[in-house]
This record gives C-alpha cells, structure tokens and sequence, in this order.
C-alpha cells in the first residue's frame, strides 16, 4: 500500500553502446524529477552502467536507490561510484551458514568428487593453476595444480549465501515424493505404478503442502501461490560519517517491516527520510488531471474563473450569486454595492443638480415676487410656472437615481424619470404650437386662431403630461416597481471583482421608452422652433426657444449612443445613471439660462426696461409682425437694411 510506479523502464539486452542506453535511461528517468526513488532488478554489470551514466548526467544525490537480492551486499558493482550510491537500500534473504555443507565442501579433492562435472574447472579458478587434463579452460597461468590444495587452507572461502535454500528445495522434494508414496503407495514397497503416472500437477500439489524445519531451523513451508514465506535483511550503503564506507544493517523482514530509521542516513549523511513522489501534492485550490496509466502521477490544474475545488480531482461553478473564496476551496456570497453618494460618479450629477435647483427656486421665487410685472406677464405666466416645474423636477430625478433602492424610490423613479422632461417639453410645444398658429393664421385672416388663451394653453398642456402619467400607470399595473441584486452585470474575469448591484428592476428599453414620449415632444418642438424662427424675437420667446431646442437635441443626441455602448460594460450601472442624470441637468439648465435668465437679469438689474408698452389689438399686431416677416426678406430701403417692427407681447386676442 502506498506505493504505485511512475515509470517501468526495460534495460535492453540486445544493445551495441551501452553508454548511450544508460544515458537514455537516465534522461527518461529524470521526466519525473520528483519521483527519485529507483527500484532496480538487475544484475551486477547493469547495476553499475547505470550508476555511472548518473554520474556523468551529474545527479550525485538525485535518485534514491532500491536494489533487489541480486544487488545484495555486493561491492563489485560500487567500484569507483560509491557517492553514487551513498544511501542505497538492498535486501538479501535472511540466511544461516550451514556448518555441515562447509565440512563437506571443504573436504572436497579432485579425487573425492568426480561425479561433479564443473568441479575442475571450478578446483582451476579458485587456486588459480591450470590442470593437466584435456579440455582445460585456463588460460591465463602456467602454474600447474598440483592436486594436493584444500579449500579453505590454499583459497580464500565463504560460504554462498543461497545453499541453505538449495539444501531447503531439496528437502521439500523429498518431504513432497515421501508424503506422496505414503499416500499413493501405502502397501507397495518402492514407487507403484499410480505414483509414477501422478504427473506433475499431483506432485506440485504435495510440494505446496510440505511443512517442515528447514537446515537453519526455520519453517519451510509455501502460501497457495507457491511462495516460501519472505524473511529479508535490508542493508544500507553508508560512505559518510563511518570509518570504512559499506553496507550496513538497519532492518529486516520476517512477517512485518522492522526498520531502525535513527541508523539511517541519505545523500552528504543527511538523516532526514527524504521523498520520492511523482507529483507533488497540489495546492489549495488545484485539482489532480491524473495521467493515463500512471495512478501516482498528475497534473496540478487551477480551479479558474469562479470554480472552486470540490474534492482532490473536481473543480465545481459557484452558485451564481457567490464565488469563490482566497484559496479556492469553497464559495462566498458575492458583495452587493450600489452607486454611493460619495462615488465620483455621483458628486458630479449631484453637483450640478442643487446648482440646478437653487437657481430654479430663485428664478421661481423672482417671478413671484415680480408676477404683476410686464416681463413675467408677457412670458405667459401659467406655462413659466409649469415650465419651471418640469425643469425642476428633472434636477430632482437626479437625487432618486443615486438613492439606494428600495419599492418606493424605485415607484418615485418610474414616476419622476420622464415626467420632468415631458412636463417641460409640453409647455413649450404648446409656446411654439401657439406661436406657429397666430402667425399662420395671420397670413389668411385677422381673426384669433382658437385656444391661445392662457386657459386653454394649461388645458393642451396638461393633455399632453396625462398621456405619460397615463404611460406610467399602465407600466406600474403591468410590472410593479421591484428591486433586484444584478449579479451579471459586474460579473468580471477576475471573481475578486465582482460585485452584484443593487437596482431598480428598470431594464435599458424601459428607461428609453420612459423618456420616447418626451423626447417625441421634444423633436415636435424643435420642429415648431425651426417654422417660427422667421417671428420677430422679441415675440413670445421664438428664438430663445428655438436655441433651447436645438442644443437640447445636441444633448440627447450624444446621450443615446453614450447609454447603449456602455451597456456591455462593467461600470454599466454607474456610467449610465451618470450620463442620464448629467444630460437631463443639462437640458433643464440650458432652458432655465436661455428662457428664463435674460429676464431675471432685467428684472433684478434694469428695472427701467420692465415696464408696460402701449397696448394693441391683436389685428394690429398680426398685420405689424406679418409686414416684419415679409420685409425680413426683402432688401431694405433703410440704410443698414434692417426693418423694425415694435410689437407689444400684451396682445388681445379679442380685440
């Protein structure tokens, strides 16, 4: 349990340059650089090829080494590598020296052990002489063996590690055949006819059973995978802070892993265990992208946008109103914000709006205190007054566009957003309309045309406020006023910077149908101002209006494509509350300075013009404006080619 393989490389055996294979191996064996601990089953020539190419690949210290029991204890394969191999791990079977093979063996003579076929041979290479007899293989010395060396006394000898095995294999045969003849033969001498044809899968099945004490006073028994029980010493290979670099015993294997980890020592005599992992542990946040074939390796992938790490291998999406927290392993409610009056988004509308409304209440207040007089009287008292409500009521919008939202301001809103303008914009389409009917009427006859009257200018007036009250109450029965948290409108690349806003349930198209109707009455109007612009000026405002009307529509013509091009924008809601507050700031300010200033101006600071001229009938005044407007576009006889009439604005529609 817990260990898995990053990499399964093959060491070819049919290989021409054995340093670029090594070297090759190596390479691949670092494309998984964290993954540092080398199991190696291999023999004593590969096992040192490949310390060597790490050598030269310098990756002294790299890879942890894991040997098999063909590694073992051996020191052939170290020779000159030995920092290579610093901190190796081996394992060998747990063996006992058999006391009875080694009198046996060594008691062994050229005379005494003929039946051995390879015994010469091995008699020639361990007294290193060569034999008399045919066939001899030694052929690096010409000392003659003389027959008379003994093992042991002449040679160096130490006993294989393995005999106790071969001494064990040999004895489960013979428990296995015994038990089967017990069996299979029990009344017949020697081996019956039933044994001899058992066949091998009877015989495997004894073999499996036997149970017994081996040579060394061990069980020798077998699991039903055919396996001797495993009893290993495991070795370490220690060059640093020991006199004599070697392997040293830290711990075995009989039925569980014995490891003393304080003899332990690593690369430089480092005590501290290092790692071996394929993939390091991703971080918070960071889902495992497995890699095919490999359980143990992965890529680390970031959880981006607003997923966050569901478990070790699952980015999910955060409900639509949240997203994700620091470090990704969770959720959090998205902050709600709202345009704040501090915002500079905000101080400036708000700026010019009590700007707006203080000189509208003192335009207000100078008409009331000077109502009887010829100026305000001349400038059609009622409509002033209902004109001055509209203009102030569109610096009032402003203050419920910033306003938190709640049912109310957002009732007020819907109310107040168009009425200001159409309360204006009525008025003087009414001025205009009235002004384009005296003089088109005069151009026919002498007589009034119908409701010019004060009366019936408040009458057309207010027809044309009822059809946007009218409008509004429809809007409110068909979709009542709500508010609403826009979690997509600020939903940005970047979940830090999100942000849901808080608003009035007013879509785009709402808000431009609100204000269609008085924009439709503010193009009538700017129509009307373009047919009386021949009108002399100072006859009920033609021109001032016309002025106002033309860079009115200069205003809303920049503030149309300001509005829908912003609406894919992060700053949506503050952009647009912006330039709709500033645009209907400044239409009501471009009407209060043009229609209403100048006469405030001669009301406060020349009183002397403020006074009443002689009064005319209105067939005087149609004929005297008429003649004005035919001579306007004629040459003059007149010096400086001007031609002047002198009209008085009190008319009488009666006379």
């Amino acid at each position: 349990g817990g260990l898995c393989i990053a990499q399964s490389l093959k060491i070819p055996q049919d290989r021409k340059d054995k340093t670029i294979d090594f070297d090759k191996i190596i390479k691949q064996l670092l494309e998984t650089p964290n993954a540092r601990a080398i199991v190696i089953f291999a023999n004593d020539e590969d096992i040192k090829q490949i310390l060597a190419a790490a050598k030269r690949a310098d990756q002294v210290g790299h890879f942890l080494w894991v040997g098999s029991d063909t590694w073992g204890s051996k020191v052939s394969p170290l020779l000159q590598q030995e920092d290579v191999a610093e901190g190796a791990i081996t394992i060998l079977p747990k063996r006992a020296t058999i006391e009875g093979f080694d009198t046996y063996f060594t008691s062994r003579t050229l005379e005494n052990n003929r039946r051995n076929v390879w015994f010469a041979e091995y008699w020639e290479e361990n007294f290193n002489c060569k034999l008399t007899i045919s066939g001899s293989k030694k052929e690096d010395t010409d000392r003659k063996c003389t027959g008379q060396e003994r093992i042991g006394k002449d040679s160096h000898y130490e006993q294989e590690g393995k005999v106790q095995f071969v001494i064990d294999a040999v004895y489960a045969m013979a428990h296995a055949l015994h038990h089967m003849n017990k069996d299979l033969c029990a009344d017949y001498p020697g081996v019956c006819p039933e044994m001899e044809h058992a066949g091998g899968k009877k015989l495997l099945k004894y073999i499996r059973s036997v149970n017994f004490n081996g040579s060394a006073g061990t069980p020798v028994m077998f699991n039903k995978n055919g396996d001797a029980p495993g009893r290993y010493d495991i070795f370490q290979y220690h060059t640093t802070n020991t006199s004599t670099p070697g392997y040293r015993l830290v711990g075995q294997w009989t039925d569980d892993l014995q490891l003393n980890i304080d003899e332990m020592q690593w690369g430089k005599g480092v005590r501290e265990v290092p790692s071996s992992v394929c993939s390091l542990p991703c971080k918070p946040g960071e889902r495992k992208k497995m890699v095919k074939g490999m359980p143990c390796c992965w890529h680390c992938e970031l959880c981006d946008g607003y997923q966050y790490q569901a478990d070790e291998v699952t980015c999910l999406l955060c409900s639509y109103n949240e997203r994700p927290n620091e470090n990704r392993t969770g959720c959090r409610s998205i902050p709600i914000v709202k345009l704040e009056w501090h915002s500079p988004w905000a101080v400036i509308p708000v700026f010019l709006a009590m700007l707006g409304i203080i000189a509208t209440i003192f335009v207000m207040a100078t008409f009331i205190r000077y109502n009887d007089t010829p100026i305000v009287r001349a400038s059609g008292r009622e409509l002033s007054y209902v004109l001055l409500t509209g203009i102030f009521l569109c610096y009032i919008i402003t203050f419920l566009m910033i306003a938190k939202p709640n049912v109310a301001v957002c009732s007020f809103r819907r109310i107040f957003l168009g009425l200001g303008m159409c309360i204006s914009y009525a008025a003087l389409l009414t001025k205009t309309n009235r002004i384009y009917r005296i003089f088109e009427q005069g151009k026919k006859s002498v007589t009034a045309p119908r409701l010019i009257s004060p009366t019936s200018q408040l009458a057309i007036t207010s027809s044309l406020i009822s059809v946007q009250l009218l409008g509004v109450f429809i809007w409110f029965a068909v979709d009542p006023p709500n508010i609403i948290i826009d979690y997509d409108e600020q939903k940005t690349m970047n979940p830090d910077q999100a942000r849901g806003v808080l608003k009035c349930d007013i879509t785009d198209l709402q808000i431009i149908c609100s204000l269609g109707y008085s924009i439709l009455l503010m193009v009538t109007c700017t129509v009307y101002a373009i047919k009386t612009r021949g009108v002399p000026e100072n006859f009920n405002e033609a021109k001032p209006i016309g002025f106002t009307m033309y860079t009115t529509c200069i205003v809303w013509l920049a503030f149309i494509p300001i509005f829908f091009g912003t609406a894919q924008s992060a700053e949506k809601l503050y952009i647009q509350t912006t330039t709709l507050t500033i645009s209907m700031n400044l239409s009501a300010s471009v009407a209060l300075g043009m229609l209403y200033m100048p006469k405030v101006y001669i009301i406060i600071f020349h009183p002397e013009l403020n006074v009443q001229k002689r009064k005319r009938s209105f067939k005087a005044v149609v004929t005297a404006a008429t003649m004005s407007s035919r001579l306007s576009h004629k040459p003059s006889d007149r010096p400086n080619g001007e031609a002047k009439t002198e009209l008085c604005e009190n008319v009488d529609p009666n006379s």
